[in-house]
């Protein structure tokens, strides 16, 4: 290897499995490859849900091992969700997660104290039941001396040393959006003591060298720094955007869909709030200004009811389903639970009076119409909310190897989607470690370098609009 390509592990862990990829970056050459893969399956014990932390521990071990020597370790996972610390830095228990019921009903308790549009000024943050927030006012936080988010947990156990991402911590409702920084007024109010969270770090800064039993378990010879990246893997994702200029909005697709714009300040309008748009915190001053849709979850459940039959040939079968036959909210809150996911789509198009989905095929169809049609009011409200025209999509995650969900999106939205990179998290990680390390320049020469490396695909708007907006109105009950 030239000496002037380094090697950058980037561990990436998605809701449904977790993945140690390695990225070799030169001035001109950024190349990906996977280094381990491993499940990440929640476990349902007497007292609710729970991450299996120390499995995705393993799973990190085993992956920085089979990865070999690099330059630079980062982390990135999905958000809100946490790991309590006693004073002697000890674990109690595994991590909630989010989609746990214990936060039923809190949010409305929260907004006794601090109204919503109140809350929402002041932190950006769209409604979730899962947000950090409601899960620290439904917690009982006995014996808890410190709190790590998930990817700031494992960078923990990997160097000893403890901080609290920025971007990842945007998404707490702790955040006030304008100065970055904690929002000391909103912590007091509803009762959580801000010292239980590490010192704020910035996607670039170092988070430690891996200690001496790391080393030795992974067979990686020390020192090996970890950097801080963009923790809250959509933070990464929007950052290997392979975007030229600022009229671009973006997809992440995953098991969410992470719908919006890249803007220089948040919007904080009571009409924001009331769309459900969020404002989480990017790199290099962004502001990631977005929607939450349940995205391929829907079909991921789905698949998992029928016996996990061949998606390739699912597709195929769907689409030859008449278009727009039956759609269904993609954001609602009715989806958010596992189990049963093809009933409760059924359920959905029968109480709306469509046409119910009977087959794999047309259920299939239904929740790829339904999600384009999500992308496409995600897309145009954050473009008047925000006041922020754009003339292309940009697609990234797993939901570019789907390609009649990328052309779906194209039709629904009236516009070009570009859909790529696939491992934009993987990437985006990749990148803010290249960049902490010199080799990469800002934001702008990140995405150009992406686009002069990665596989990307084309997909034209086709067929007729009014068809779409129709279905907006019928889902709308218009």
């Amino acid at each position: 290897m030239s000496a002037s390509v380094k090697s950058y592990a980037a561990v990436d862990l998605g809701a449904s499995s977790g993945r140690v990829m390695v990225g070799r970056v030169g001035p001109d050459s950024l190349e990906l490859s996977e280094a381990h893969r491993f499940v990440n399956r929640p476990v349902r014990v007497p007292e609710g849900l729970r991450w299996d932390i120390l499995s995705l521990y393993g799973g990190v071990l085993d992956g920085l091992k089979a990865a070999g020597q690099v330059d630079s370790v980062g982390i990135d996972s999905w958000a809100v969700d946490y790991g309590l610390l006693d004073a002697d830095g000890a674990l109690l228990g595994n991590p909630v997660h989010y989609r746990d019921s214990r936060t039923e009903g809190v949010a409305q308790k929260v907004w006794a104290t601090v109204p919503a549009p109140e809350l929402y000024a002041a932190t950006g943050l769209q409604y979730a039941p899962f947000n950090t927030l409601y899960q620290l006012v439904a917690d009982r936080l006995v014996g808890a001396r410190r709190l790590l988010l998930i990817p700031d947990l494992l960078t923990y156990w990997l160097t000893g040393e403890q901080g609290t991402e920025l971007t990842n911590a945007s998404t707490t409702q702790l955040i006030d959006p304008r100065t970055r920084a904690w929002s000391y007024d909103i912590a007091e109010r509803v009762g959580i003591d801000l010292e239980l969270f590490a010192p704020l770090r910035q996607p670039g800064d170092p988070a430690g060298l891996l200690r001496p039993e790391v080393l030795e378990e992974t067979g990686l010879r020390g020192p090996v720094p970890v950097t801080a990246v963009g923790s809250h893997d959509t933070a990464s994702a929007v950052a290997a955007v392979p975007a030229s200029g600022e009229r671009f909005a973006y997809i992440c697709t995953g098991t969410w869909s992470l719908a919006g714009l890249e803007l220089d300040a948040p919007v904080l309008t009571e009409e924001s709030r009331a769309a459900n748009f969020t404002n989480e915190l990017g790199l290099d001053g962004t502001v990631r200004y977005l929607r939450n849709i349940m995205g391929l979850w829907l079909l991921q459940e789905c698949v998992r009811a029928w016996g996990d039959p061949d998606l390739g040939e699912l597709l195929l079968d769907a689409a030859k389903v008449p278009a727009l036959r039956s759609v269904v909210d993609a954001g609602d809150a009715m989806f958010l639970a596992p189990g049963r996911m093809p009933e409760r789509i059924a359920e959905a198009c029968r109480v709306s009076g469509q046409p119910v989905p009977a087959s794999p095929a047309e259920v299939t169809r239904c929740i790829l119409d339904s999600l384009a049609l999500a992308h496409r009011k995600a897309v145009d409200e954050a473009q008047r909310l925000a006041g922020h025209p754009v003339d292309v999509v940009h697609v990234v995650g797993g939901g570019t190897r789907n390609a009649l969900l990328c052309q779906l999106t194209a039709d629904a939205c009236g516009l070009p989607v570009v859909a790529g990179p696939t491992e934009a998290a993987a990437l985006g990680n990749v990148l803010v470690q290249a960049r902490a390390h010199g080799l990469v320049g800002d934001l702008a020469g990140g995405r150009e370098l992406l686009t002069r490396t990665q596989p990307l695909t084309r997909y034209e708007p086709q067929g007729d609009s009014a068809r779409w907006r129709e279905a907006q109105a019928r889902l709308a009950g218009d």
